[in-house]
């Protein structure tokens, strides 16, 4: 059995740590910027801003600091779960919408014959199953429909990978 080196160690503690840096509501976004670094992208939002930070394993995890219109945090969330993806409405939802609603996804495809463009996205489902939501848009930019199911990053035996 390999031992952890000091080094290894304290690497180990950061990464868990930086899973869990603490922000409380009503923090001025400098201070929450401080804490949690620059986001990967920001969305307007009315008045208020959201930004989104990527954290996790293989981009199970999206969270949103959601900074009120005083310039003050109002929440952070994780948005990569059954009910963020609830909230998403086919027919109406737009490609802003999703992104300002779960963020980025881990990767898109383009699906020539039904004309659809699907955006993936990771995520523990429950906290348990490693799951994928593909959210479909149509040619205009609207969502057509979401389907969730097993990721096949963690399919190997299942999929011949």
């Amino acid at each position: 059995m390999k031992k952890l080196t000091l080094a290894a160690a304290i690497g180990l503690l950061i990464s868990v740590a930086g899973c869990a840096i603490p922000v409380t509501p009503g923090e001025p976004e400098p201070q929450v910027l401080s804490r949690l670094g620059k986001p990967d992208a920001t969305y307007q939002n009315g008045n208020e801003r959201l930004l989104e930070y990527g954290r996790g394993a293989f981009g199970q995890q999206t969270y949103m600091a959601h900074i009120g219109a005083d310039g003050n945090l109002i929440s952070y969330e994780q948005v990569l779960t059954l009910a963020k993806f609830a909230t998403i409405k086919v027919g109406q939802s737009t490609k802003n919408d999703v992104l300002r609603t779960v963020g980025h996804p881990i990767d898109t495809i383009f699906y020539n014959r039904v004309k659809l463009e699907g955006w993936n996205y990771g995520f523990k489902e429950s906290g348990v199953w490693n799951s994928l939501m593909t959210v479909y848009f149509d040619q205009s930019g609207i969502v057509a429909k979401l389907e969730n199911g097993p990721d096949p990053r963690f399919e190997h035996s299942r999929f011949g990978l």
